[in-house]
């Protein structure tokens, strides 16, 4: 019997899947992962919040056959208790499902939004060593003119945790420009050890939401919060920016759509066929269906007709851009 490698050894995938709108686009996460990765190695696990008093409604998923195709398709639904964050802050579920994760087994966390593009075996994790999405803008902080720039409001972050502030920085870029300073989307990122790197991250998360740097008093923490903690945690691991070779995660392997309107307006013409494809079986279409936005956008070609109102080879810089042209002829939907 060979050993097992780091590169063959089994990993754990976790997504957030609850009522509404997320446990149906865990269904395309799911189908997309058996399509696109074969094998046993890339164990999902739906991470799904249980009904408690951060929780008005039972956010547990609601769709009996949806979750009957994600057990199908060899997911495991992993409970767990929201004890810090729920309804009013929802963005917080990716932090505190990570504790009911297999504590010493490595991890990879995606947002439910996402589809697998690719094997996901062609990725080189490091575990020891991590990162988080780079497909992100400048979105925090918003800087006021009478305010911190970013260098005083991302040191007094790193000062708050005892991280080496300057060994964060990218001096690529000039001071006081967003891309200098260590920020992700945290759609996704990985680690050796769920329960160490959750731990980090709720500790520094609340610590931020709890008792803010007097440098953030101009700044907004919802929805920014994971996004605010989550460099911090990755540096204090050793983890940073170039961890992995670009273009796999948020390119060729995984896609990071967001809503579908976007999904169909700005991705390549792979990612279209793909979700058109897994969604197409009857037993499939009858669960997904239920969902308006993948109803119309999916079965009702409303997608399609998105996408021709944008020039393949002129497309928009920036998000937004999508946004406003989506919504203007009435094709935007989350």
């Amino acid at each position: 019997m060979g050993q097992t490698t780091v590169q063959d050894a089994p990993v754990n995938v976790m997504i957030v899947g609850q009522a509404g709108r997320l446990q149906y686009e865990a269904v395309l996460f799911a189908l997309s992962l058996s399509v696109c990765t074969p094998g046993g190695r890339f164990r999902l696990h739906v991470a799904e919040p249980q009904p408690g008093p951060l929780w008005p409604e039972d956010p547990r998923m609601d769709d009996a056959e949806a979750r009957e195709l994600l057990e199908g398709l060899g997911a495991r639904i992993l409970p767990f208790e929201s004890r810090h964050f729920g309804a009013a802050y929802p963005y917080g579920n990716k932090i505190e499902a990570l504790a009911a994760l297999p504590e010493g087994e490595p991890f990879v966390f995606f947002d439910t939004d996402t589809l697998v593009t690719g094997d996901l075996a062609r990725v080189p994790f490091d575990f020891a060593r991590p990162t988080a999405s780079l497909r992100r803008e400048g979105t925090w902080p918003k800087i006021e003119l009478y305010g911190p720039g970013y260098t005083a409001t991302w040191r007094a972050l790193y000062d708050r945790f005892g991280l080496d502030f300057e060994s964060s920085l990218d001096r690529a870029w000039p001071e006081e420009y967003w891309q200098r300073y260590l920020y992700f989307n945290a759609g996704f990122f990985f680690h050796a050890c769920p329960r160490r790197f959750g731990q980090r991250f709720l500790d520094y998360a609340l610590s931020i939401r709890d008792a803010p740097p007097p440098e953030l008093v101009c700044q907004s923490l919802d929805p920014w919060l994971d996004q605010v903690a989550l460099p911090l945690v990755i540096h204090s691991f050793g983890g940073g920016r170039e961890m992995l070779p670009p273009g796999l995660i948020d390119g060729e392997v995984t896609c990071h759509y967001r809503t579908l309107p976007l999904l169909y307006a700005r991705e390549r013409a792979a990612v279209v066929e793909l979700l058109e494809e897994i969604a197409a079986p009857n037993r499939v279409k009858r669960v997904l269906k239920r969902h308006e936005p993948i109803k119309r956008m999916v079965y009702q070609g409303r997608g399609r007709k998105a996408r021709a109102l944008f020039d393949r080879d002129d497309l928009p810089r920036r998000e937004q851009g999508f946004r406003n042209r989506l919504k203007r002829e009435g094709f935007w939907m989350r």
